[in-house]
């Protein structure tokens, strides 16, 4: 089995700038929250990819919460970074900032954690490169990281023993 080579957070940061357009909003003006989660999974699997150079597909998303709306007009920013990886998955944080240009305001509306599994070419999972960790805010995101995959693996097993009935 060949070793991949570690690599860290920021090898593999990147950041998506999308204006919204009326296509995203509704009457208010405000964008729709499934146009802002189609984004944030665009920017994270992205981001996966680049840190596995491979082929990425979503396994889980955890709550998304939006603190603050993001209007039609409104610049979007996803910034996505690593945080943690395992044997083939890969989890990614995801910053949402809305920006209106004209009044240089800018809002955090959200951050979002998405978890991927990067695919061979036979489309099963395949290892990824570990993640190196160099500043004490990586080793920070990577501890809550671990807490979060965690949590997840417990729901997981929950769902496991839990009956299934159908009417």
């Amino acid at each position: 089995m060949t070793t991949l080579a570690p690599k860290t957070p920021d090898e593999s940061k990147l950041s998506l700038a999308v204006v919204m357009g009326v296509q995203d909003s509704n009457t208010l003006g405000n964008v729709h929250g499934g146009v802002l989660m189609k984004l944030c999974d665009e920017a994270g699997g992205l981001c996966a990819a680049k840190h596995a150079r491979r082929p990425c597909v979503t396994v889980a998303v955890d709550r998304m919460t939006f603190n603050a709306p993001v209007h039609l007009g409104n610049v979007v920013t996803f910034s996505a970074r690593v945080t943690w990886v395992g044997r083939t998955s890969v989890e990614t944080e995801i910053i949402v900032c809305a920006e209106d240009i004209v009044k240089g305001e800018v809002t955090h509306t959200n951050t979002a954690h998405f978890v991927y599994v990067a695919l061979d070419e036979n489309g099963k999972s395949t290892p990824v490169p570990p993640l190196e960790l160099v500043t004490e805010e990586d080793h920070r995101r990577y501890a809550e990281a671990e807490q979060r995959q965690a949590f997840r693996l417990q729901l997981r097993e929950q769902g496991k023993r839990s009956p299934v009935t159908s009417k």
